[in-house]
């Protein structure tokens, strides 16, 4: 897999390098099999927030999966940003999928 390089690139060794992962955050994606953030390049934070419900037993809050987003984006280039940037994206893109599932 083809990975892009940010300008932070040498700032980030650990997960809680990345911003808005701190040692609980980078607990759950330790759980998930990410142990460096060159393993959450290019990931499907989506995906990941499904794995942590199931790998947890929990339906964790919707507002891991934003973190989720701004690491994920964070590492592909884009600007550091809160995660709470995400939310109203993370809240459309639920509804569409779910929507997408309901007309099958």
């Amino acid at each position: 897999m083809k990975t892009t390089r940010t300008g932070n690139d040498d700032k980030i060794v650990r997960l809680t390098d990345i911003p808005n992962i701190g040692p609980a955050m980078a607990r759950d994606l330790n759980l998930l099999g990410i142990k460096q953030p060159e393993q959450l390049r290019g990931r499907d934070p989506y995906l990941l927030y499904g794995d942590l419900c199931r790998i947890t037993g929990k339906h964790q809050d919707p507002c891991v999966l934003d973190v989720f987003i701004a690491a994920v984006r964070f590492l592909a280039g884009e600007p550091a940003r809160p995660w709470y940037h995400y939310t109203a994206e993370r809240k459309a893109t639920l509804r569409r999928k779910k929507a997408a599932d309901g007309s099958r």
